[in-house]
């Protein structure tokens, strides 16, 4: 009998199909079109792109592996994904906390920045910034920051997915005198970065209140030419709000769409301050909105009216913004978490935004703001492998009744235990592959030094 059963395993072998990976666990929580959550589940992989998903037993049956990881006390989900950050900036964590927006950047992070940021330093902070990502489970990173030629270096080091902003101001930075110069740097940057599995190039005007409108129109018509995304601050503050008014007697959002900067693939920051007509408008041009709960909060920006977006159909995922004074780390399970109770509180409706929104945020609504919904942000056959494992077996994890709500209410980024981006693992066991964390981390404590001198 035994030599029958194993004759016929030994068949089946001969008849499944080779991969590369199959990664299983107690639960695949796959953000599919049924969302679906497969008990006992497991996920193939083969050439950077998912083959099968299914129960363990039927991919076992349909893929024969190189590798394997089962971790039957986890859950297996997508990739988070980031819609908004500035990565570099976490080597400015804490200078300047609990301060009003235009405070902070003018009286701090601009002084700061200007002498402070040069290539290496960008270099540095990206992979500071990345090593937080990656072992708390970002596999895809919306960045906007100068130096971006550089941040696509660091990620592709890393081996992280990201849609990378070169940041274009009216006034002299780091890498460019004036915007001409930033338009010039920006294309050079996007042809650079043409067709790259892992970096999407964008082009990113920082806001309407730190450009001309003649910048504004130039930074859409090079992202038009290259069909990049524009990344770009918006309706973030009450202040902003009441200046565009004043000015132009027009809401940002509706000034923005005037000049033409929402025509095109976008994405836009924060969007606190907006009204139905201006959420129209946001829907009507296929805007992504990338909600920064934390941030606004620590800044005192106020709330953005996700749920109402939401209603409408408008693309909104998730950014914890940038670590140094607006939100002081990279952590997509607490942007869940308070992504969820904000709008509760603000509506007194505890049914508003439940963990199933707020996990999709994090996940394909947050494909769907960069517009890459096909190719990453669910777990089917077809999108590229980026996936993540968060142990269930630390005191916050159990008991486990539900796992879509164990992930946005319960678990924390630091129980993340694998992670692969596009087919290759970077994080395993909790230890990071690609990157040197105990350098990175003594580069951390030189800039701090260097950073303080630099503010006396």
């Amino acid at each position: 009998m035994h030599r029958i059963c194993s004759f016929f395993l030994f068949i089946a072998s001969l008849a499944a199909a080779p991969a590369d990976w199959i990664w299983s666990a107690r639960w695949v929580i796959t953000e599919d079109a049924q969302h679906r959550v497969i008990e006992n589940g497991a996920v193939a992989v083969t050439g950077g792109r998912i083959v099968g998903v299914g129960t363990r037993a039927e991919i076992g049956a349909k893929f024969q592996a190189k590798h394997r990881l089962d971790r039957p006390d986890a859950i297996l989900a997508p990739g988070l994904i980031n819609t908004h950050t500035h990565a570099a900036m976490s080597l400015f964590r804490g200078i300047a906390d609990d301060k009003k927006l235009q405070d902070w950047l003018e009286k701090y992070i601009f002084p700061a920045e200007a002498k402070n940021v040069t290539p290496d330093f960008v270099r540095w902070g990206t992979r500071l910034g990345c090593l937080e990502m990656l072992l708390g489970g970002t596999t895809t990173f919306t960045d906007m920051y100068y130096f971006e030629d550089v941040v696509a270096e660091v990620a592709q080091e890393a081996g992280m997915r990201g849609v990378l902003g070169e940041t274009i101001i009216q006034f002299p930075v780091a890498d460019a005198k004036t915007p001409a110069d930033a338009l010039a740097f920006t294309e050079k940057y996007l042809t650079r970065y043409r067709n790259d599995p892992l970096i999407v190039a964008a082009v990113a005007p920082h806001a309407i209140y730190t450009n001309s409108d003649e910048t504004l129109k130039a930074a859409r018509a090079l992202a038009n030419k290259f069909n990049a995304p524009l990344l770009i601050h918006v309706a973030e503050t009450k202040k902003e709000l009441d200046d565009s008014l004043q000015q132009r007697h027009m809401s940002p959002v509706k000034a923005l769409d005037a000049l033409g900067v929402l025509t095109g693939r976008t994405v836009a920051a924060h969007c606190v301050w907006v009204n139905d007509a201006d959420m129209e408008i946001l829907k009507a041009r296929g805007v992504g909105v990338a909600h920064c709960p934390s941030s606004n909060m620590k800044l005192a920006s106020g709330v953005a009216p996700v749920a109402r977006m939401l209603e409408l159909g408008i693309a909104v995922g998730l950014g914890p913004d940038g670590p140094a004074g607006s939100n002081n780390d990279f952590n997509l399970f607490e942007e869940m978490d308070l992504a969820a109770k904000l709008q509760k509180v603000m509506t007194l409706d505890p049914e508003t935004l439940p963990a199933s929104t707020a996990l999709e945020m994090a996940t394909i609504r947050g494909a769907r703001v960069l517009g890459m919904e096909k190719e990453i942000g669910s777990l089917e056959a077809g999108k590229r492998a980026d996936m993540i494992v968060v142990r269930l077996d630390r005191p916050n994890a159990v008991p486990m009744y539900d796992a879509v709500s164990q992930m946005v209410y319960a678990l924390k980024a630091d129980d993340v235990r694998d992670v692969m981006v596009n087919g290759k693992p970077v994080v395993s066991d909790g230890r990071i592959l690609t990157l040197n964390q105990a350098q990175i981390l003594q580069k951390a404590e030189e800039y701090r030094a260097k950073v303080s001198a630099s503010l006396k």
